[in-house]
């Protein structure tokens, strides 16, 4: 029996008799933190349908023991009654134990659950962790059970693991949320993150649903994979190397930065830094440099993530071209640093499978892709509103109504910017703002007419109000590329 398992069972029944006698006054709830025990473990080990001997016997030892009366049987009768058939839908909604104490925290503004959630999630994690490899089945299924208790606690207003409380904002450092360009040299990173943190951050991306659920399985995989090799089991190797397809601005390095966190979190990197590169960092102009410029780049990616933006042009030039040596030493560097290095080669769909294609060793490394579709309008306005939000600006109801016909009529074509086209959209629109107040006052400090209800303050002591100086209206937005738009503005770059 998995002593890992064995210790995460115990826990979780400890940590909710200890939460649950506290809220009833002392009343013993021992043997209901059993019977949750027991209902988790095998809905889990019927997630698959495979109630495999290794995950009956562990349960048997970690939990039927406890049971009153004890379930003292063996695997194989357990197997032959379907004791665990049908038990996976215990997990498709809160229980009644969970939703006890989330209601118990909405009330009194506790985070109580909080402790049942990461037992949970702990008992998921090394029930996964008994068999050598862990089924697709299950890695959804602790997905999909995380979720469903994450919805619960919103609909409670209960904030989330890794949350900060809504009334005291997270600080959050500027080398938290900054890449390493190749050229740097090794930098301070900050203070390492908890996994929940992260998460919950990759959840709070807008859009993406496939993409975080890839992130948070891989994830799950990982830490699997983790807790085997911590009671020195056999573990299988988990590739960390991805390839990103899509469409610029889709979110594929605000994600790799968080990817390369979480690896350093669950400590199979040793730094957990994103260093970001394209051809014209790898590639050198003459015979000879590029395996030198290119093992540069790698060196400085050594314990944590390379980017590879635009990977494909590495193989765009035909055979005599250096972007072929460069892939060549990436893919011995690879297979030299399997244990301490992540790469991400990111770029078009189309244009990533033509490279992976070309040549076996990157075919053998990069097993797993992970697609970036485009925003839609309606995600499009969000990371608009999370921008301007960051600025202290805010559009007014025109004005969003504007930013609609703006999204709509561009051509979501090749080189559609998505999130990089609404950030130019809002710098095109703060510098139009600026020029705009800036005719106000000149006009109410000279004594002319103004706009109706910008006049207030006109004279010698007129003043813009913080209103007027932090909204966005419909005269403000004008497509990027519009000769109405600004000619500069304060965020040009």
């Amino acid at each position: 029996m998995g002593e890992a398992f064995q210790d995460r069972a115990g826990d979780f029944i400890e940590v909710m008799s200890d939460t649950l006698d506290a809220l009833s006054g002392g009343r013993d709830h021992r043997s209901e933190c059993v019977i949750e025990a027991s209902n988790l473990v095998a809905a889990f080990v019927d997630a698959d349908g495979r109630h495999s001997a290794a995950e009956l016997a562990a349960w048997v030892g970690a939990i039927g023991t406890k049971l009153d009366p004890p379930m003292i049987v063996t695997p194989q009768t357990l197997r032959d009654d379907d004791t665990f058939g049908g038990r996976k839908e215990w997990l498709t909604s809160p229980s009644t134990m969970f939703d006890l104490v989330l209601r118990a925290d909405a009330r009194d503004r506790e985070r109580r659950s909080h402790r049942y959630y990461e037992a949970a999630m702990a008992l998921a994690h090394a029930t996964a962790a008994l068999d050598m490899m862990p089924s697709p089945a299950e890695i959804v299924a602790i997905d999909q059970f995380r979720t469903m208790l994450l919805r619960a606690m919103d609909e409670q207003s209960v904030p989330r693991p890794g949350q900060p409380d809504p009334a005291v904002p997270a600080a959050r450092t500027e080398a938290t949320g900054a890449a390493t360009p190749a050229t740097e040299p090794d930098v301070e990173l900050p203070p390492q993150r908890p996994i929940d943190e992260l998460l919950a951050e990759l959840d709070a991306l807008i859009g993406l649903a496939e993409v975080k659920a890839e992130v948070r399985r891989l994830t799950s995989l990982l830490r699997i994979q983790a807790i085997r090799a911590e009671r020195d089991l056999p573990t299988i190797e988990t590739s960390k190397h991805l390839v990103f397809s899509g469409n610029p601005g889709t979110g594929k390095t605000t994600v790799a930065r968080l990817l390369s966190q979480i690896f350093r979190t669950l400590g199979v990197v040793t730094k957990g830094h994103l260093v970001e590169t394209d051809r014209s960092g790898l590639v050198a102009g003459f015979v000879g440099q590029t395996a030198t410029q290119t093992r540069k780049v790698l060196d400085s990616a050594l314990g944590g993530t390379l980017l590879i933006d635009e990977a494909y042009a590495l193989a765009r030039g035909g055979e005599n071209d250096f972007g072929l040596e460069a892939v060549d030493t990436i893919v011995k560097f690879m297979e030299d640093h399997r244990d301490d290095l992540s790469v991400v080669a990111a770029g078009y769909p189309a244009e990533m499978q033509e490279l992976i294609d070309s040549n076996p060793g990157l075919q053998s490394r990069f097993t797993k892709t992970i697609h970036f579709p485009d925003y839609d309008t309606d995600e499009l306005v969000g990371i608009f509103s999370l921008i301007s939000e960051s600025k202290r600006y805010h559009l007014d109801d025109g004005g969003e109504a504007k930013l609609r016909d703006i999204i709509d009529a561009e051509p979501r074509g090749r080189g559609f910017g998505n999130g990089r086209f609404v950030r130019n959209v809002f710098e095109a629109a703060v510098g139009h703002h600026a020029v705009r107040l800036a005719e106000i006052a000149e006009a109410a400090e000279a004594g002319e007419p103004a706009e109706a209800g910008e006049a207030a303050g006109a004279g010698n002591g007129f003043e813009l109000t913080d209103e007027q100086l932090t909204t966005l209206t419909e005269v403000d937005l004008v497509p990027p590329s519009s000769p109405s738009a600004p000619a500069s503005s304060p965020f040009d770059r």
